[in-house]
């Protein structure tokens, strides 16, 4: 394995599989923002030509799931090594909300859906996010986090944790899916979500848990909480009440999804898959490429605002910004991010005309929690139990044992 000192006097050709090594230090805001660039896209695979007067990056045509992986993980250890004080203080808090393995394979599993509003929850919301294989990012706007609990054992252990967040803004397969223009778009994107976290811990996660957190955001369980809690909401176009919610999206990075896929209720296909994102983004771009931008940006003067609500579209303007003074094509480098599977699950059997202002009512489907959870059992949870390796992977985990 060859490794390569970044020096741009010489020419070069980086291939996949050699290292690159390069020290910042010295080096001026605009050289450590460039040798930033490189040291992501390196680590997605992309070949890398240093000539004497330019440099040109090639992208690979597809990301694997195993450099999508490498990419999440690089990102997650940046955010988990900047919280790391915080995780070491409440870990023994998230410890003691877990289930014993044992536990778990003699319970009748009965979740009750907590939504996160006290200090305590949302501290328990956080830690068990970290533990995901995704970076950590919150989103802005409209956000509800929901704990799942086992009633069924006396600790009421968390199964898993989901989350709904306000939907991005433009989505071009989305929007053709559901038919809307722009001023439509503009008007009904209130009255849907996007789950931003859908997952099961341990040790519920070996037991498929992660499809029983999948189908209860489909529950009218979920919907009565989504109307409380924005039953006082007034869209500011048209004064309406927008606690009304017909359909939630969500992606996936991987390309289709096991926990989504073929999730089905009634003969009802719960997670419908409607197209692939174009892959334009943020998420190939390290924390700390982003943060050396914004100080090549401040050192020249320019001024990139972050406003409360910008998300991923601040981050955005500072890449093409910071792109610009150091000579890469920006909206190329955004262009080659990751795709994702979009999913969308509909809540009400009539979400098109809704959202296209041809029907004011939704006509909801009926799904309960004890109706969904009873299928998961029949459909997964049985069958798992009963399985060998799955017996054993559950017995093996201690909640001492678990860490970030």
């Amino acid at each position: 394995m060859k490794s390569f000192k970044l020096d741009f006097s010489e020419e070069a050709t980086l291939k996949k599989k050699e290292v690159v090594q390069f020290s910042l230090k010295g080096k001026s805001p605009k050289q450590k923002v460039k040798l930033l660039i490189l040291r992501d896209l390196w680590n997605l695979d992309w070949d890398i030509k240093i000539g004497k007067k330019k440099i040109e990056v090639f992208p690979p045509e597809t990301y694997d799931k195993e450099t999508i992986k490498h990419a999440m993980n690089i990102k997650r250890e940046e955010i988990i090594s900047a919280n790391r004080k915080w995780i070491n203080k409440n870990i023994d808090f998230a410890r003691k909300n877990l289930a014993n393995g044992f536990e778990v394979l003699s319970s009748k599993i009965e979740p009750v859906i907590e939504v996160c509003e006290t200090t305590k929850q949302h501290a328990l919301f956080r830690m068990y996010r970290y533990y995901w294989s995704s970076p950590y990012s919150d989103y802005v706007g409209r956000r509800i986090k929901l704990l799942i609990r086992d009633n069924a054992l006396p600790n009421k252990p968390v199964i898993g944790i989901a989350a709904l967040g306000s939907p991005i803004i433009h989505i071009p397969e989305r929007d053709e899916f559901i038919g809307w223009d722009k001023n439509t778009r503009t008007k009904n994107l209130i009255y849907t979500m996007d789950a931003f976290v859908i997952g099961a811990l341990p040790p519920y996660n070996y037991l498929l848990g992660g499809k029983l957190i999948s189908l209860l955001l489909a529950s009218n369980e979920v919907r009565r909480i989504y109307r409380e809690k924005y039953k006082d909401r007034v869209t500011i176009i048209d004064k309406r009440i927008a606690n009304t919610l017909v359909g939630i999206f969500t992606t996936s990075l991987y390309g289709k999804s096991s926990q989504y896929n073929r999730l089905k209720f009634q003969d009802n296909l719960i997670y419908k898959e409607i197209g692939h994102t174009k892959g334009y983004g943020t998420l190939h771009l390290s924390k700390e490429t982003i943060q050396e931008m914004v100080k090549l940006l401040k050192s020249k003067g320019i001024d990139v605002n972050h406003r409360f609500g910008d998300g991923p579209s601040w981050v955005m303007r500072v890449i093409n910004a910071a792109g610009e003074l150091v000579g890469f094509d920006s909206d190329f480098l955004l262009k080659h991010s990751f795709k994702r599977s979009i999913y969308f699950v509909p809540l009400a059997k009539n979400f098109s005309e809704v959202l296209n202002d041809k029907a004011k009512r939704p006509k909801y489907y009926n799904f309960s929690k004890k109706d969904l959870v009873n299928h998961w059992k029949e459909r997964w949870f049985e069958k798992r139990k009963r399985n060998p390796e799955i017996i054993t992977n559950v017995l093996d985990f201690n909640p001492k044992d678990f860490s970030i």
